[in-house]
């Protein structure tokens, strides 16, 4: 982590490093009376290295992927550099959480790099992602749900009025499913999770991640529409009838999304469905934007 000095005007980046994709944003943050007043995003990379994939089923990381990792950080420490980023945090999920030689792979990359990578647990990667809505017009509703889902990991939060009264993260991720590397009892576990926290009357669905972003954009929705259930199926059907390859072209996926963009809208629709949920916002923020503004707060 870098440390500066406070100013009106400050940069600052997160590193994810999750099962699908490993990822920098850099935002510049500007401050009036002590608060957040305006924040533009400088830069986004996304390298899918798809280190799930490689964890999964071994149960560890490679040599290899070690080795690509490292190089990733060291570009991004590079990067960040350059754009004049003043603090930064590397935080990885589900798929270095799950790794049995984690410790070995932090120690490599951090020599490899100047990078010091955070294992998080599911709870902390939920809060992160939930301080995005915080003190805008989500926290005004009285009930909420927040579903993230990834590679490695599906996070859903409850609020009501603003506070966070429940959060879990499963081992439910669409890098997972494709790898055949889920426990068959998790459903069970979300849909105990739901019927015992989730109030279906008045309900507001919040859904984050990239794939649910995409679903919102070929559905050619503005931002502030919710995708309903009704169209999400019929965009999970018709994405999951043309093949993988065909896909990137068709729908304009990038390679590395075409084939678990489908497995993310099957998570996302069941889950819907068990809370009786109709429509889902999508606010197109994520964990590198919760983690930034962890980072900023710090500096109030």
């Amino acid at each position: 982590m870098v440390d500066s000095k406070s100013s009106r005007s400050q940069r600052y980046a997160a590193i994810d490093v999750g099962s699908n994709a490993v990822r920098l944003l850099i935002k510049e943050l500007d401050w009036s009376a002590g608060k957040v007043a305006q924040e533009d995003v400088v830069a986004y990379y996304r390298v899918p290295l798809r280190l799930g994939a490689k964890v999964f089923n071994s149960g560890q990381l490679s040599a290899a992927a070690m080795d690509d990792l490292g190089q990733v950080m060291k570009a991004f420490k590079l990067l960040m550099d350059v754009q004049g980023v003043v603090r930064f945090r590397a935080c990885a999920t589900s798929a270095l959480r799950t790794a049995e030689n984690r410790d070995r792979v932090i120690q490599q990359v951090a020599e490899a790099s100047g990078v010091e990578i955070e294992l998080i647990p599911g709870e902390e990667e939920a809060d992160l992602i939930l301080s995005n809505f915080a003190n805008n017009r989500w926290s005004e509703g009285s009930n909420l749900l927040c579903i993230d889902v990834g590679g490695g990991s599906t996070e859903l939060s409850v609020l009501k009025h603003g506070a966070c009264i429940a959060s879990k993260s499963f081992k439910l991720g669409t890098v997972r499913m494709l790898n055949d590397a889920m426990d068959a009892d998790e459903w069970k576990r979300i849909k105990k999770f739901i019927d015992k926290q989730v109030e279906r009357k008045d309900l507001t669905v919040v859904g984050t991640g990239g794939n649910i972003n995409r679903y919102h954009k070929v559905a050619s929705l503005k931002k502030s529409k919710p995708l309903t259930l009704e169209t999400l199926e019929k965009w999970v059907e018709r994405i999951k009838d043309v093949p993988v390859h065909e896909r990137s072209q068709t729908f304009g996926f990038k390679h590395n999304r075409s084939d678990v963009i489908v497995p993310a809208g099957v998570i996302y629709r069941s889950i819907m469905s068990l809370a009786g949920a109709q429509e889902i916002y999508v606010p197109k923020v994520g964990l590198s934007d919760g983690i930034i503004l962890q980072l900023a707060e710090a500096d109030r």
